[in-house]
Parts: structure tokens; sequence; C-alpha cells
């Protein structure tokens, strides 16, 4: 039996390509996804037929505890604990601050940062009892400086990368690894909206001149899956030199 990874917002973008990367290294995997059932049922066979890995598939809010702990009770029993969780379901919302309600702040943090902590919550307790583990949290670089008009994003990764370090502290005496990617212009559907003059404009200002592919993010968590424990609490920018 392989190991088994947890990933969050599969169905598409950083999440899908993480778990094709994972099913080609010998992972199962319990993928969950808030609306796209039907993608993420798709890429589960299609990984079952190409890697023979085994998996499960959920569809429901990270952001709501009880979603959430249904979400990783039924994939331990299906599969076996969870060696890895990575936790990359979210939501962006661009605009002035005092355009947003307090609907959409709610919504930007829950689906952001109280995602990480309910699924943190439920996999943790397996991870202590077999003193090992690794939770990679998928963040981005306004959590570091912040972005004009991406507030709550902003503060929601914020308190992603914070959670990362504090966790991380308090579960390296049990051998298991708290990690944040920082990403920055990933090629997904979360930049759609931009025009083409708009996209070649960010191009030109990160110096790798480019986007990074979702699959890039994914070759950086099975880096992290494969490290030793002893790298933790890091928040580790792939942003092609932007920041």
């Amino acid at each position: 039996m392989g190991k088994i990874a947890v990933i969050t917002g599969a169905s598409r973008g950083i999440g899908a390509a993480a778990a094709r990367i994972l099913a080609e290294n010998g992972y199962d995997l319990a993928l969950s996804c808030r609306k796209n059932m039907e993608m993420l049922q798709t890429l589960a066979g299609d990984l079952e037929k190409n890697y023979r890995t085994r998996s499960f598939c959920f569809c429901g809010d990270m952001g709501d505890y009880r979603q959430a702990g249904e979400f990783i009770s039924k994939a331990q029993e299906d599969l076996g604990p969870a060696d890895v969780l990575i936790n990359n379901a979210g939501v962006s919302w661009i605009g002035l601050l005092t355009d947003m309600t307090a609907r959409d702040w709610d919504e930007v943090i829950r689906s952001n940062l109280t995602s990480v902590f309910n699924c943190c919550h439920e996999v943790i307790p397996a991870m202590v009892h077999r003193k090992s583990g690794r939770i990679i949290n998928i963040s981005s670089v306004w959590g570091c400086c912040g972005a004009s008009c991406e507030a709550a994003y902003s503060a929601s990764k914020g308190g992603v990368n914070a959670l990362t370090q504090a966790l991380a502290k308090e579960l390296a005496p049990s051998g298991i690894s708290v990690n944040a990617i920082a990403c920055g212009t990933i090629d997904t559907s979360m930049n759609a909206f931009l025009s083409p003059q708009e996209r070649q404009t960010l191009e030109e200002e990160i110096p790798a001149g480019r986007f990074a592919r979702p699959e890039e993010v994914g070759d950086t968590i099975l880096s992290l899956c494969n490290t030793t424990t002893y790298l933790t609490g890091q928040i580790i920018r792939l942003d092609g030199g932007w920041i």
C-alpha cells in the first residue's frame, strides 16, 4: 500500500496538478472539491487507470467544520490515515475593501484560513499517534507583503503563514513537518480574468518572465514530501523572483 495524501481543492489547477504528480509517485489520494464533483471523479478515474491509484472523492465546503470532518473521517476509513495533508482549497476576491460586504469577508477568511484549521484539526491526531506526517499549506506571496485591492485575500494568506509557523513548532516534537508554499502568479483559472494586455504587463514584472505552471507547484509539494522533516515552519516563495 502506498502513502496517502489528502488534497483539498483538487478538481483543477494546483490541486489537480499535485494529485497527478503524487499519483505518479505512488500515493493514494483523498480528494475534495467544493462544486466540481464530476471533474474530480474524472481526474480520479484517470489516475486510477494510469497509476493504479486508490482514491476517495468528496464534494463539500472545507470551510465548514462538519463537512471537513466528514471528508477526513470517511477518507481515512476508506484509505487509511493520512501521511500528507495539502491544504489547497481557497477563493479570491478582488476590489476595494470598502466595496466588500461582511459576507464577502467571511467567505474569503472561511474558505482560505478556517479550512486549513478544520482539516489540520482532523488529521493531526493520527499523525501524532504515528509520530509521522507532513502538512503543506498552499499560500500566496500576498500573505507575505499584502496586495492592493486584495485585502481579505492577503489577510487570509497571512493567517495561513502564521498558522504554518506556529503549528510547525507545536508538531515538530511529534515528527510532523508543517510548511507553506507562498505562490506568485500561477497559470490557473483564478487568473483567467486578466486581459491579454494585463497578463503581458504582469509577466514583464516577474523576473522569470512568465507565470508559473501548476505542475511546478506540484513538484514543490513532492519535494516537501520527500525532504527531511527537519525542514519545517518555512514559508517557501515560489514566485520567479517577483516579490
